[in-house]
């Protein structure tokens, strides 16, 4: 009987106490009739139920039994157990740890219903006190019969849950009992994992300069253990004898061979013809061995559920399943990322990893006593060591430089290890290498999710698209990629400390508050949600613009700029400012704290930003419609197109080419010409003299139409030409004409060209300012006078 048939019982035992309650009826005669049948069907359920209860009860009695059991189980398993079998010993604490938390999930139901049926008890003592005091003077014979057949039925049941109660004592003892043993348990693995944590951080044991000094020794002791542990004869069978360690790797090497050659047989002679091209056959070998490997993990499946029974099978299968994982999700890899040349290179320069990790697993699996993981660890982190860096000098010109990356950092990580092994933290070494080995499982199948991604965004040219299309593929390459990487980090912590079966000890370490004032807390999860919760909203952010910026450009296409420009802000705003708010209710951020301090520096802020703030609103009041981007504006002499506005400044490109940014307060409050702010023309007003003594209207009527030929004025604002004055030299005219305000320029100087052509085609003189010169001749006596110094 397995915990969910207890839960199903506790549940059907909590649906017996059901309310029977009767509210306020006409009367009370009305009442007790109404209570006799409540309390009628209520006892006949329990009649009912009675039988099936007991049944019920017995199989809750074996279960807690066989739950002693299995506590006794561990108990001498753990008690058992030698400190230096480090992995025995981590194995043996979690299959403690975890029947405690098991047992306190599952004791809740329990409990509750023994409240409940004290509760119960009470609710009909005090019912039958009720109706035993009742003065019946006043009733009908037929309410004194219901009230009689009430208080009948009332102590029947409270005798019947009175029987349950008692019974149920018999099971407190049993859980009470069980509870303290798996609460000793459960002490006592947590001390043992505590030494194992020191044993791996902070308590090395003999460095290896040591081990080889004095190796005839300790390579005596190995063989000790090794001949203790695996060999050594026993009356009693055991699922952890070397019997069952190696008949499990025969059949694991055994069906590997098999998963191999039906595949290679498969991929070879049955994949039809017109899919042997040549990107295939360069890649057959790789995908053989990754079919293979697939192949090998449902089997180790198959073996798991076949032999549900064996505890060690079902260890190692589980361990094994997770190495076919890397081992798969490195060949996948490999077959999308790298073409066929770049394979065998690529599969090269990860087989280091792949030899270190298989021989790091088969360690966890036969549960290798200390001693020998002293003396072996390190030449073999020796040898991986150099295999790793002749394959990188080999083969890092032929791969991707990602693969070479992770591959430097695998050679990192061996040193590291190698030193830590030789200074005697062995433990740490074990653990560093196993981090690695899932980190890199988690980050090649993260990279190749990104790369088939980034392959089908190019083949669907998803750049040229806009976001209505192409959301969902941003929201899983900007938003689940990331988060899965900030995940993975702590996968593969997880998968590493379960290796010791740490894993439960390492969602401690998540939770623990490394931080925690009054003011302020965090731990590991929650920068780690904070973090992928700035991605979540980093994408929201980016495709609300998007799709307000096509809704804009939909509705009005010659306000879309400045209104895109302005939702930009607001966006901005909203989105980051909510990411802000629970990112600081995640960190349990003080709202006082905040509040006091929030409000002195928006004070101080205030002050120092006066000049800034008041830009920012008008800013804001320019982009609601007053000036957008494209206009054309005329202010304090200057001429130019808005190319920008933000919340300080607007920046204007002048007709000369230069750049001029105006703060937003000077637009607002100082006068400004918009002239494309109605129909995009403005009116000109050129002049042009003609000679006294010409027909003016035929001058007006030559240049009007002349100018209208030139079809760069309004259509709905005809060509005027009117007399302005009678001047020194000429008549002179005044031509108002209505241009583009974008070639305002341009189409003056045109007019006046067509003007001066005009004139000059029909002999119509245009004067200019003349003088004329009269030289007056002196006299003979004039010119005498002169000479002597007289005045003419």
């Amino acid at each position: 009987m397995n915990k969910r048939a207890i839960l199903l019982i506790l549940f059907t035992l909590l649906t017996l106490f059901q309310a029977h309650a009767v509210l306020k009826e006409q009367d009370l005669e009305s009442t007790l009739s109404i209570l006799r049948t409540e309390l009628t069907n209520y006892h006949a359920e329990l009649e009912r139920q009675s039988g099936y209860m007991k049944s019920q009860q017995a199989a809750i009695r074996d279960k807690l039994f066989s739950i002693m059991g299995q506590s006794n189980q561990n108990a001498l398993m753990l008690y058992s157990q030698k400190p230096e079998y480090v992995f025995d010993m981590a194995y043996a604490c979690h299959e403690a740890t975890e029947q405690y938390d098991d047992f306190k999930k599952n004791v809740q139901p329990f409990r509750l219903l023994i409240e409940k049926n004290k509760a119960e008890i009470a609710r009909y003592d005090y019912l039958i006190n009720s109706l035993s005091t009742m003065n019946v003077s006043t009733l009908s014979k037929k309410a004194q019969t219901d009230k009689s057949v009430c208080l009948t039925f009332a102590v029947n049941i409270r005798h019947t849950l009175n029987d349950n109660s008692n019974q149920f004592k018999d099971y407190i003892n049993y859980y009470q009992e069980i509870e303290q043993q798996l609460k000793a348990l459960n002490d006592y693995a947590n001390k043992r994992y505590k030494n194992i944590q020191s044993g791996i951080f902070n308590n090395a044991g003999e460095n290896y300069f040591n081990i080889l000094t004095k190796f005839r020794t300790n390579y005596q002791e190995t063989k000790e253990d090794i001949t203790t542990k695996y060999f050594e004869d026993s009356n009693a069978e055991s699922q952890w004898d070397a019997s069952y360690i190696i008949g499990l790797f025969i059949l694991i090497i055994f069906y590997a061979v098999i998963a191999g050659l039906i595949n290679l047989l498969v991929i070879r002679f049955l994949i039809p013809k017109r899919f042997r091209t040549p990107a295939f056959i360069s890649r057959r070998t790789c995908i053989t061995m990754t079919t293979s490997v697939v192949s090998l993990a449902l089997l180790l499946g198959v073996i798991r559920m076949i032999f549900f029974g064996q505890n060690f099978i079902i260890m190692a299968c589980g361990l094994l399943v997770g190495y076919t994982w890397l081992l798969g999700v490195i060949l996948i890899s490999l077959l999308l990322r790298l073409s066929g040349e770049q394979i065998k290179s690529g599969f090269r320069i990860y087989l280091p990893l792949m030899a270190m990790g298989f021989i790091v697993i088969a360690f966890r699996i036969v549960l290798v006593p200390n001693s020998l993981i002293h003396i072996a660890l390190c030449p073999v982190l020796l040898v991986c060591t150099i295999w790793q860096w002749i394959a990188i000098r080999h083969n890092n010109k032929n791969v991707p430089k990602s693969d070479v990356t992770y591959t430097y950092i695998s050679l990192t990580v061996f040193l590291i290890s190698f030193v830590c092994a030789w200074m005697g933290y062995t433990l740490l070494s074990v653990q560093l290498l196993i981090w690695w080995i899932m980190q890199l499982t988690c980050v090649l199948t993260i990279t190749c999710l990104r790369g088939w991604l980034k392959k089908l965004a190019e083949k669907r040219e998803y750049e040229k698209k806009d976001i209505t299309q192409t959301w969902f593929f941003y929201a899983i390459y900007q938003v689940v990629l990331p988060i899965l990487s900030v995940a993975s980090f702590l996968l593969a912590l997880y998968w590493a400390a379960d290796v010791f079966n740490l894993s439960d000890k390492i969602w401690d370490i998540y939770r623990e508050k490394y931080i925690n004032t009054k003011w302020f807390a965090a731990n590991i999860l929650s920068i780690a949600e904070v973090v992928a919760l700035y991605f979540i909203f980093a994408y929201l952010n980016r495709t609300i613009k998007a799709f307000l910026k096509i809704h804009f450009e939909n509705s009005d296409l010659s306000t879309a700029a400045s209104r895109n420009i302005m939702a930009k802000n607001v966006v901005q705003v909203a989105v980051w400012g909510t990411w802000l708010i629970i990112s600081l209710a995640m960190f349990h951020i003080d709202n006082t704290w905040l509040v006091v301090v929030s409000g002195g520096f928006s004070t101080g802020v205030g002050f120092a930003m006066k000049d800034i703030l008041e830009n920012i609103y008008y800013g804001i009041s320019l982009m609601a419609g007053r000036v957008k981007i494209g206009d054309y504006i005329v202010f304090e002499g200057t001429r130019g197109r808005v190319s920008s506005i933000n919340y300080t400044s607007t920046i204007v490109e002048a007709t000369d080419g230069s750049i001029i940014a105006f703060q937003n307060s000077q637009l607002f409050t100082k006068s400004y010409k918009n002239m494309t702010k109605n129909h995009g023309y403005e009116l000109d007003i050129l002049e042009v003299g003609v000679a006294y003594g010409s027909d003016i209207k035929q001058v007006k009527q030559l240049l009007y139409d002349a100018i209208t030929a030139l079809k760069i004025t309004a259509k709905k604002r005809e060509v005027k030409i009117v007399l302005k004055e009678f001047g020194d030299n000429a008549i002179t005219l005044k031509i108002l004409v209505w241009v583009s305000v974008m070639t305002q320029y341009v189409d003056d100087g045109r007019i006046m060209e067509c003007v001066y052509d005009t004139l000059n085609a029909n002999n119509i003189e245009i004067p200019f300012p003349q003088r004329d010169i009269h030289i007056i001749h002196a006299t003979p006596e004039q010119m005498e006078t002169a000479a002597n110094g007289g005045a003419i």
